[in-house]
């Protein structure tokens, strides 16, 4: 049966794990991941758990362990977050250009230098581009259910592509919500097992990562992009099928108040959750503001979010990641991308915040909101803003 637990996002994404009833896990410590693969760990000392527990020298290690029980045909999972995940690099890009069905947490954190623990999201915005599912989660439950989804869409025969779960380092992570922790049998009724054609099998071998030259290449790369093209609607059929047996549905977003806004606010993860209260004081004072926060982030659903966004006469981009020497943060410029060849298409600013850890407060919102709104009368003066950078005065 379904148990109501108090847990943190950390240990709601191990119990989803445990529910899946994976095959193996690769674990390696890495603060603010640690208590993921530490859960997992004891269940299967404890036989809650009947996997492979393989405990490696680093993340690169990590990954390639998954990599290599994947491709045997186990259910495998492992976690990271920061330099962890940026030591897995090149693996990455293996991982999915080998196809293969891997479920990973990231407990997203910032990258040195200066060293620091704590959260923003330049960790994976600096693997974005790695063919990869990409999904950002704002709660505890959220992330169980996710994980739980990433596995019934990872393994579907038309997508075969790893997909990876991003949460705030700390700010989720080691929060404690309530969690309603489902039901084993239901969730391997929901993700039953699937027999996959391309295996690693000693009666009948195949050669799997092989080397290829420019005539071949560039069409292994474009099978990943074309399975990318089939995900928005493969998860959108799997979070219909998760509603139906569990009775929660995610969307690939969330939209809050949009339908009248005149600025609508784009965040992901756990900034979106403050930024409702901000919607809420700014709305109560006559600011026809909404929220847009995005759930699927690769591959974007480019029209899906273009239905709600275009509707709005400026968008204001909350990016909790730099792209150094670029032209603003990383949605930043995918938002804009997917609008350069509408000929009437909302007014964009950006927002850089929270970056190593710094709050981002309701306050720190609704300022933003408020800059919106000016800029939208007055004209954009400033296209991307370091917003909270000390010394740096934003008139108001």
């Amino acid at each position: 049966m379904a148990q109501r637990m108090a847990l943190s996002t950390n240990y709601a994404i191990a119990y989803a794990v445990k529910n899946c009833d994976v095959d193996v896990i690769a674990a390696y410590p890495i603060t603010p991941q640690t208590t993921v693969v530490e859960r997992l760990s004891e269940f299967v000392a404890n036989g809650e758990l009947d996997a492979e527990y393989i405990p490696v020298e680093s993340e690169h290690s990590a990954l390639s362990a998954v990599i290599g029980a994947s491709a045997a045909g186990a259910r495998v999972f492992t976690a990271t977050a920061s330099q962890g995940l940026a030591l897995m690099h090149e693996v990455l890009f293996m991982a999915s250009g080998m196809r293969l069905p891997i479920v990973m947490s990231i407990a997203n954190r910032t990258l040195s230098m200066p060293l620091n623990i704590h959260n923003d999201h330049q960790d994976m915005m600096s693997s974005r581009d790695c063919g990869w599912i990409q999904i950002y989660i704002s709660s505890a439950q959220e992330a169980h259910d996710t994980v739980i989804q990433a596995y019934r869409l990872a393994e579907r025969l038309d997508i075969l592509l790893p997909v990876c779960v991003c949460y705030d380092g700390y700010v989720l992570s080691h929060t404690y919500e309530p969690v309603e922790v489902r039901d084993k049998q239901k969730v391997l009724e929901y993700t039953p097992r699937v027999e996959r054609p391309h295996v690693l099998d000693p009666d009948k071998p195949i050669t799997m990562g092989v080397m290829a030259l420019p005539n071949y290449t560039y069409e292994f790369k474009y099978q990943v992009v074309d399975a990318l093209k089939r995900v928005p609607k493969a998860l959108e059929e799997v979070d219909a099928e998760f509603a139906d047996k569990f009775g929660v549905k995610y969307g690939l977003y969330e939209e809050y108040m949009c339908s009248d806004a005149d600025v609508i606010m784009i965040a992901l993860g756990a900034i979106a959750s403050t930024a409702r209260l901000a919607i809420d004081n700014l709305r109560s004072k006559g600011f026809r503001i909404g929220l847009f926060r995005p759930r699927l982030y690769r591959p974007i659903p480019v029209e899906l979010w273009k239905s709600v966004l275009r509707k709005a006469k400026m968008l204001a981009i909350v990016d909790r990641a730099i792209a150094f020497g670029g032209c603003g943060g990383p949605l930043f410029s995918d938002v804009a991308t997917m609008f350069i060849n509408d000929s009437e298409r909302p007014l964009m600013i950006n927002f850089i915040a929270g970056i190593g850890g710094r709050d981002v407060t309701v306050r720190d919102l609704e300022q933003m909101g408020l800059m919106a709104f000016k800029s939208l009368e007055e004209g954009l003066k400033e296209q991307c803003i370091y917003f909270g950078v000390r010394g740096v005065d934003y008139g108001l």
